[in-house]
């Protein structure tokens, strides 16, 4: 089995933190929920254990990376209410940040009821797990029609006549030159809404893009740097 290298690893604003110890960096998670270099520390950290045991209890690759992504998710939005004992704790109270994630990793795996591998839409060469779930809490702060025309454009490839089609027999007044603008719109407003740290480590470093101050390439009709959101598990 070869466990999965991830880019993320080398980026300056993850190896700054490397020095730290587990304990530092759940301390400056809670510390700073608005950023997300903590999380991919810990998972770049911590990712070759959680791969490998899942990798043994999936029935196939497909499987296992679709269950390695959701069992991140669930670490993340689990992390902020984990308290580790004091470095000098006596061995009865020696709760490490690897054994909990261990017994987070072994109960998603026990309870996990996962699709059909053709049902899947998850690719982990395309999203690493943590992009994808800053992705999605980004998502679910953009406004509903905005966040449902992205998903259809970029999850289920729908051209823009048959958006704005849905949309109308929904009840929605819009053109498909309108769904057009507003996927732009939609694009760019995915991208201001994740932390500026994983704006960072996953997209302005594969791109040239200038700051995020609505005048990059994204804002002038240029396709947006994003992964495809069909390589996200989105239920």
């Amino acid at each position: 089995m070869q466990i999965p290298s991830f880019p993320e690893c080398s980026h300056e604003l993850v190896q700054q933190l490397a020095p730290l110890s587990d304990r530092e960096l759940l301390q400056r998670f809670k510390a700073e929920p608005t950023s997300g270099r903590y999380f991919t520390a810990i998972f770049c950290r911590y990712s070759p254990i959680v791969y490998s045991l899942i990798r043994h209890s999936a029935r196939s690759p497909v499987q296992a990376d679709y269950l390695f992504a959701l069992t991140w998710r669930h670490i993340l939005n689990e992390l902020g209410g984990l308290d580790l004992p004091a470095e000098d704790a006596t061995p009865q109270r020696s709760l490490s940040l690897q054994s909990w994630l261990i017994n987070v990793t072994a109960l998603c795996i026990n309870q996990a009821i996962l699709p059909e591998v053709e049902e899947i839409h998850y690719a982990l060469e395309e999203a690493s797990p943590p992009l994808w779930c800053y992705v999605e809490r980004a998502l679910d702060s953009m406004e509903p029609v905005e966040r449902l025309i992205l998903v259809m454009a970029r999850t289920f490839h729908w051209s823009d006549t048959r958006i704005a089609a849905y949309l109308q027999a929904e009840g929605e007044r819009i053109s498909p030159s309108e769904v057009a603008n507003r996927l732009r719109v939609a694009c760019r407003h995915l991208e201001q809404a994740l932390p500026e740290d994983i704006y960072q480590i996953y997209i302005q470093a594969l791109t040239t893009l200038a700051p995020r101050n609505g005048q990059g390439p994204a804002s002038r009709g240029h396709r947006s740097p994003l992964p495809e959101l069909a390589s996200s598990p989105l239920e």
